[in-house]
């Protein structure tokens, strides 16, 4: 048994070579894949300045309504700066 297979701290660091951190360190990104590209969001901040309703927008990039309303909404709260009111 003391050589078992799955025995033994050998078996664990081998685990973690073959694991995430052997992909991160051969340069490919791991964790869930992006749903959209910032290409695409940009051109979306991009059509909504120029008055283009969501579903238009939606119509065009293939990003969702519900996606919009939360990229756009983003960038309208960055913009804006906290704490300026006059």
């Amino acid at each position: 048994m003391a050589g078992g297979r799955g025995s033994g701290v050998g078996s664990a660091a081998g685990a973690l070579q073959r694991g995430p951190r052997r992909r991160a360190a051969a340069g490919r990104r791991i964790g869930r894949p992006v749903a959209h590209p910032a290409d695409k969001i940009e051109y979306a901040r991009l059509l909504k300045h120029q008055g283009t309703s969501l579903g238009q927008i939606a119509a065009k990039t293939g990003i969702p309504k519900t996606s919009l309303h939360r990229y756009l909404a983003d960038a309208v709260s960055a913009a804006t700066p906290s704490g300026d009111t006059q």
